[in-house]
């Protein structure tokens, strides 16, 4: 894993520049309590099942989360401004997997028992980097936060068209405004790295995001049915990714599609 330098006279300091705006953002705007801020008593317990299949695979997806921190904090080291994100990133994320958990046993959809045995099935299958660049890495949490945030806005579409749940919807509601400002710390981290080494960066990008996917629920051990599932609720798809994840990225970074093309070979980039 490449990184990047911590003395860079321009990187670091706009990183950290970066990060101090998202951690104020959060402090004035995003803190959401989950005992208080959530209307647990509201809970539909006869909501479809299909809606807590999916809320149990995005679950899954937040448990994931010491696997993701032991494998960012190691090459966010040289940066203060990666690593101090990741930490308040990671007890956000720890937040996500709490009130999920917590919604699918208060609803009386799952059972404390089954929650801990999904819990035992995910720390059976480590989840491993799915890149081996800095910059790749930015750009595959660039694009994974982004198709979260959809994800969850989504889903709470659905649960509202499927009876309503208003402690489900308003849980969603936070997760998805969390999803999409760590998207944006993203993006305009990629920004920078655009800067400071357009051809490299793009590179980067191309390698990640031409072929995307949520590997994470693929490796579970039934993830092919619940990304069907996710599919047949008109969730998140392959449109979706394009119009709603792809194409905005690019537009935002100031990257034409063009640029997008598949057309140079595999290389370490200098970026990082």
């Amino acid at each position: 894993m490449e990184h990047a330098r911590p003395d860079d006279p321009i990187l670091e300091p706009a990183m950290w520049r970066l990060y101090r705006n998202f951690f104020a953002q959060a402090e004035r705007r995003r803190r959401w309590s989950i005992d208080k801020d959530i209307p647990w008593d509201k809970c539909n317990k006869d909501l479809n099942p299909a809606i807590a299949d999916v809320v149990e695979s995005f679950c899954a997806v937040e448990l994931y989360l010491p696997d993701y921190l032991v494998h960012a904090m190691p090459w966010s080291r040289p940066s203060r401004a990666r690593t101090w994100f990741y930490a308040n990133w990671g007890y956000e994320e720890s937040k996500h997997s709490l009130a999920l958990n917590e919604w699918l046993v208060r609803s009386g959809l799952r059972s404390e028992e089954q929650m801990a045995d999904l819990e035992g099935k995910i720390f059976q299958h480590p989840w491993q980097l799915p890149h081996d660049n800095v910059v790749a890495m930015l750009a595959y949490a660039m694009a994974q936060e982004r198709a979260t945030a959809l994800n969850y806005r989504n889903l709470r579409r659905r649960a509202q068209e499927h009876g309503g749940d208003p402690a489900l919807e308003q849980l969603l509601m936070f997760l998805s405004v969390d999803e999409q400002t760590h998207h944006s710390f993203f993006r305009d981290a990629v920004k920078l790295y655009l800067a400071l080494d357009r051809d490299s960066t793009l590179e980067q990008m191309r390698r990640v995001m031409n072929n995307f996917a949520m590997p994470v629920i693929y490796g579970l051990a039934d993830g092919r049915q619940r990304v069907a599932r996710i599919r047949e609720l008109e969730i998140f798809g392959d449109t979706d990714y394009l119009y709603e994840v792809y194409m905005p990225i690019l537009a935002e970074l100031g990257v034409q599609r063009s640029e997008m093309r598949n057309r140079l070979p595999n290389r370490k980039s200098s970026a990082a």
